[in-house]
């Protein structure tokens, strides 16, 4: 099959794009000897054992999934895989947030275990953010280490929890607060699979499509500004480009801090107000994008307060959010339970919280010497629009 290589730079940044015979585009998360290709298109499953032929030449392959994106998905992905005489055995884990705990991480080893899967053998994770973190753990975990494939089928899971290699379950106590670092061989995305995906789930996805324009790329805000009725009617070449532009911003904020020991952290814009959200209403009340957009009107008001973010950037965020039907107004919980719960965000540092916060759209930044009594103020001031409003969930 013959590729043709286009090479793009941006300042330090480099993306590998490579244009397939049938329209799908690979991008490169650089890693060095990690490095690993994000394939994106419609029909990638059809691709898959080729796919998985370019890193593994056994006989066998093993799925996690739940029963939803199995009964619209898997048949597909055990075509492509079957046309390279790969066969797959399957888990299916229940079809919520719910799942992402102790109990059915451990069910999910047991049963490699039973399989007698072998450390070599890949372990695809066919879902989306759930099933992602769920069986990127096990696999981390496995034999101290099996080969992971992302196969996202919701655009969140697409746009961001797929790429980067973060795997975690829940604690009642905080968000993905157990997990690992451990990266993908290969990421599939087929773009396709989004036709069946539910509107409020689609819509969630919007918010981490949205994060990446507002925290590193001006350009893609204004495009996403510009495609509002496009992307709510998931039209393939918008949400195509949607797709790619969110994994490129990705790939390269990865690529320069794999462990988020720096830029990374740039990526949580909202998350911790988000996280907050999630943990106290129990988990999967709010889905992680709605929290996510209501956190991003946080940080954007808190921008505003102490980073200079000016009033008609805080306000084209917002907009835009709405436009996307997401939330702008959070819960109403208590100060104390905010601050309870961001204080075990996993971005503490020496006791203090850490805020991601705008400068400007397209340039964020963070901050660890927010005041208590700005915080308080902003928090206090969302209870006070929501209770008008009358908006307290999605």
């Amino acid at each position: 099959m013959s590729l043709a290589t286009c090479l793009l730079t941006k300042g330090q940044e480099m993306e590998i794009l490579m244009q397939t015979e049938n329209g799908a585009k690979v991008l490169q998360v650089e890693l060095g000897a990690r490095s690993y290709p994000i394939h994106i298109g419609p029909g990638v499953f059809a691709e898959a054992g080729r796919l998985l032929r370019t890193v593994y030449s056994g006989r066998r392959a093993f799925v996690v999934s739940n029963p939803t994106v199995a009964s619209y998905h898997l048949a597909a992905l055990r075509q492509g895989l079957s046309a390279a005489g790969i066969a797959v055995e399957v888990w299916q884990a229940p079809d919520s947030e719910q799942a992402k705990n102790w109990e059915e991480l451990y069910k999910i080893l047991g049963w490699l275990l039973e399989s007698r899967a072998e450390r070599q053998t890949p372990l695809i994770a066919l879902g989306g953010g759930v099933v992602g973190d769920l069986a990127g753990l096990a696999a981390a975990l496995y034999q101290r280490g099996m080969p992971l494939i992302q196969a996202p089928t919701s655009l969140l899971a697409q746009v961001d929890s797929s790429v980067g290699g973060k795997t975690a379950i829940n604690h009642p106590l905080g968000k993905n607060m157990i997990g690992a670092f451990y990266q993908p061989q290969q990421v599939w995305i087929d773009t396709s699979t989004l036709s069946t995906l539910p509107s409020r789930e689609y819509v969630s996805g919007l918010a981490e499509v949205v994060k990446y324009g507002a925290i590193r790329d001006r350009a893609f805000f204004d495009w996403l500004e510009k495609n509002t009725e496009a992307l709510l009617a998931r039209e393939p070449a918008a949400v195509g480009y949607a797709i790619h532009q969110s994994c490129w911003n990705k790939a390269m904020i990865v690529a320069a801090d794999e462990r988020e020991t720096g830029e990374r952290a740039l990526l949580n814009l909202g998350h911790t107000f988000g996280h907050a959200i999630e943990t106290a209403l129990g988990y999967g009340a709010w889905l992680h994008g709605e929290a996510v957009a209501a956190g991003m009107v946080l940080a954007g008001r808190l921008s505003a307060r102490v980073c200079g973010l000016e009033e008609s950037e805080r306000q084209r965020l917002e907009r835009l959010l709405t436009a996307l039907g997401l939330p702008l107004t959070s819960p109403d919980f208590s100060l104390e339970t905010w601050m309870t719960l961001m204080g075990r965000d996993k971005k503490v540092a020496d006791g203090k919280m850490r805020f991601v916060l705008l400068e400007r759209l397209g340039h964020a930044v963070v901050r660890q010497d927010i005041g208590e009594e700005e915080l308080a103020q902003v928090i206090r001031g969302s209870e006070a629009r929501g209770r008008e409003s009358g908006r307290a969930k999605p």
